[in-house]
């Protein structure tokens, strides 16, 4: 079952609409009609419209991990429709818990394996979406003392487009957490001088000491695949890959638990079969040692998963193999990339020299007494801090 609960037909808001005099409306999608094919297809209609590109809520990853990782969380799709399009769309839960605290409230719904909560929304329609969700949760925000929205891109449209509807509205929008991550923006297509200017010279050449060094254990290739080809091979041998390693000793590797290894196993082959899957794999006599998963989403990439054979660290397989994805500056429908590491990543951040900013949100609903107790629970939150 994707859903763990399906929305009543009728809880429905009609919005203001400010492109015409076309009506807008915001519903909850059930689980039968989200994976009804037609509503996919507008679904990847509204995903190739979009700001903002996020992988994480394009149908080809967000319907395997409704599935297998909600965790009995009480999720729904919000979608916004003009004239009978679908201009918007994000996964909401109905949370009780709150970093440990009983404290109800509405959020994207975000799971541990995905990176970003920017819904996906038409360019155009950012203000009219988020006034649109902001007045349902004010009409019905059943228990919800707040809206939290994590893992935003701080300067992205859609958060821009949140500011400005908050601003509007009298209505508190807090950031209540900040990180930044490596991110690939460059001014050049040239892999060999954008590599020039992340690293020293003694530093690349210490990398192609390595380099060498590596190839003389055995044949040395590389491999990038866009397609389907020998995908459910290479799928179980990053999964074993990566369950040999330190992530397999902490229980933290996505074959541990059958929902993450089902959730990448069923996400790569949705979006091999959407165009959207580009592996690399750095091979020594057949055998991968580094591998790497990206979702291209133009004209943005998002490096997903990545592992290496810790039996060969001393060669930097995984920072070997990153410098071979440089070649993805000489795309001419790319002109970014999000390495979705975390903050202060030792390899990523030895080459990728751009950040991304991304932050934590929390947004008052409802009515004065549920805006009072949100703006008393911030407060308290930010105390001592001087994030805004």
């Amino acid at each position: 079952m994707l859903m763990a609960t399906t929305p009543d037909s009728n809880d429905g808001v009609t919005a203001p609409e400010h492109h015409g005099d076309g009506r807008a409306e915001l519903r909850l999608v059930s689980g039968s009609q989200a994976t009804d094919p037609r509503f996919i297809e507008k679904w990847q209609a509204l995903a190739a419209e979009v700001s903002e590109p996020n992988p994480f809520f394009e149908p080809w990853c967000l319907i395997p991990a409704m599935k297998h990782l909600h965790g009995g969380a009480k999720l729904a799709l919000l979608s916004y429709v003009v004239d009978g399009r679908l201009r918007g769309l994000m996964p909401i839960e109905r949370a009780s818990r709150y970093y440990g605290y009983r404290v109800p409230h509405a959020a994207i719904w975000l799971h541990d394996n995905a990176f970003c909560s920017t819904p996906l929304v038409a360019a155009g329609y950012e203000q009219d979406f988020w006034h649109a969700v902001l007045a349902k949760l004010d009409a019905k925000p059943k228990g919800a003392l707040f809206l939290h929205l994590p893992q935003l891109c701080e300067d992205g449209p859609m958060a821009n487009a949140l500011e400005t509807v908050a601003e509007r509205d009298g209505r508190l929008c807090r950031t209540v957490k900040r990180s930044e991550r490596a991110m690939l923006a460059p001014d050049t297509s040239d892999p060999e001088a954008y590599l020039e200017q992340a690293m020293s010279a003694k530093k690349r050449k210490e990398l192609r000491r390595q380099y060498k060094r590596l190839s003389e254990q055995g044949e040395l290739l590389l491999e990038r695949r866009e397609d389907a080809t020998k995908l459910a091979e290479w799928t179980a041998q990053f999964l074993a890959l990566e369950a040999e390693g330190w992530k397999g000793e902490a229980g933290s590797a996505l074959s541990s638990a059958d929902g993450t290894r089902r959730f990448f196993k069923e996400t790569l082959q949705r979006a091999a079969k959407a165009g959207r899957l580009e592996r690399l794999a750095l091979q020594l006599d057949g055998r991968p040692i580094a591998m790497l998963a990206s979702f291209v989403t133009s004209p943005g990439v998002f490096s997903f998963k990545t592992t290496f054979d810790e039996a060969f660290a001393r060669f930097s397989p995984g920072l070997l193999l990153q410098i071979e994805n440089l070649a993805m500056l000489e795309r001419g429908d790319i002109a970014w990339a999000d390495s979705c590491a975390a903050e202060g990543h030792s390899m990523i951040e030895r080459i990728w020299r751009e950040k991304r900013t991304m932050v934590s949100r929390n947004v008052a609903i409802g009515g004065g007494v549920r805006r009072f107790v949100c703006k008393q629970m911030m407060a308290y939150e930010m105390r001592g801090s001087s994030k805004s």
